[in-house]
């Protein structure tokens, strides 16, 4: 172990120690997940590429790391990890390694013995900061933004392909989509075309659309949003999720904003508007829908219960809605699990 340390944008500095291999520096937006539970499906989740990630749970990497399957996708998407306690001795029957081995493998650095609840009240209250995880002696601060690049582009595929042999056929537009996500559609008897953020589908045969999850800010999503509205106007099922719920929210002429920390974790409370119901929600987005920018065709129908921002927008005629929780979970609760089901059945 040596010295590491966590430099944040606003000059706070957070002391830890990293392993013996990692040098130089890692830049990130800093944020931070409360979850319990689910260290490798976040650390695979696309919609963290381009961040450093906070552990508010004291304890991590405890049930060690499973075989490459059950991760959100092939590989580590933050760009750092700080964690308060890191588990050398970890114990579960599906565990194939530490944690500390796979972040070495994938070269992604870890700070650890960091107090994350003084990061994690630093955050709440001043908002999101940029970061950056150095052994360097310096007073020079410079730090990259990685919201200013399209961020979707670098996690979405490179090429298309098709998964299933059912009768209906949907378009499942991966901006970074994790895949319990596909899983999910999957556990009906679809075709499901699985293309990249810029692929142009609005004149092919299909019976629906799914709109993934994804990192960064959705405005600089231009070529995604614009084949959306194309496809819109087929007025055919278009379901959306996190990202996609924003995308199809600015496809719809509405604004998006950022929020000051995000919503990250595993219990956050929405409510169903219509049927007053409330949901316990996973969430990872860091970015929302301006309710006020709405057009009047269109209403919302979900609201976090923490802070009374819009989870959730439908049309008010067309099979058009999305959500900005995540209903397939992984980690996470699956009390929403029955939206893929209203997505089916619109088929």
């Amino acid at each position: 172990m040596k010295s590491f340390r966590l430099i944040l944008s606003n000059g706070s500095q957070f002391e830890g120690e990293a392993p013996e291999w990692q040098t130089g520096s890692s830049f990130g937006e800093v944020v931070f997940n409360t979850g319990m539970t689910g260290y490798f499906e976040s650390l695979t989740d696309p919609s963290y590429a381009g961040q450093i990630l906070v552990f508010t749970y004291p304890l991590i990497g405890n049930y060690g790391v499973p075989d490459p399957i059950h991760w959100e996708s092939k590989k580590i998407q933050v760009r750092g990890v700080v964690v308060s306690e890191s588990c050398f001795r970890w114990s579960h029957h599906m565990g194939l390694k530490s944690l500390w081995d796979w972040l070495e493998e994938e070269r992604i650095p870890l700070l650890t013995g960091v107090d994350t609840r003084g990061i994690t009240k630093l955050l709440r209250s001043s908002g999101t900061l940029l970061g950056m995880l150095t052994d360097e002696k310096t007073n020079t601060l410079h730090f990259e933004d990685p919201n200013q690049d399209n961020l979707v582009s670098q996690v979405s595929p490179k090429s298309q392909e098709i998964i299933g042999k059912g009768k209906k056929r949907i378009i499942a537009v991966d901006c970074g989509m994790k895949e319990s996500m596909m899983k999910e559609l999957l556990r009906n008897e679809l075709q499901i075309k699985r293309v990249s953020f810029d692929y142009d589908y609005s004149e092919e045969e299909f019976d629906g659309v799914f709109l993934s999850n994804g990192p960064g800010d959705p405005s600089v999503c231009i070529e995604t949003i614009r084949i959306l509205q194309k496809a819109m106007k087929r007025e055919k099922p278009i379901f959306g999720v996190c990202l996609g719920s924003q995308m199809m929210a600015l496809a719809a002429g509405a604004k998006t904003y950022k929020l000051p920390f995000g919503h990250r974790g595993h219990n956050q409370p929405c409510m169903h508007l219509e049927s007053k119901r409330c949901f316990i929600t996973s969430q990872n987005h860091g970015f929302a829908v301006d309710e006020t920018t709405l057009p009047d065709e269109w209403m919302v129908t979900f609201r976090n219960l923490n802070d009374n921002s819009v989870e959730g927008i439908s049309h008010r005629r067309l099979p058009f809605f999305s959500v900005q929780f995540h209903p397939e979970a992984c980690p996470g609760p699956l009390d929403t699990r029955w939206l893929f089901e209203r997505f089916i059945q619109c088929l």
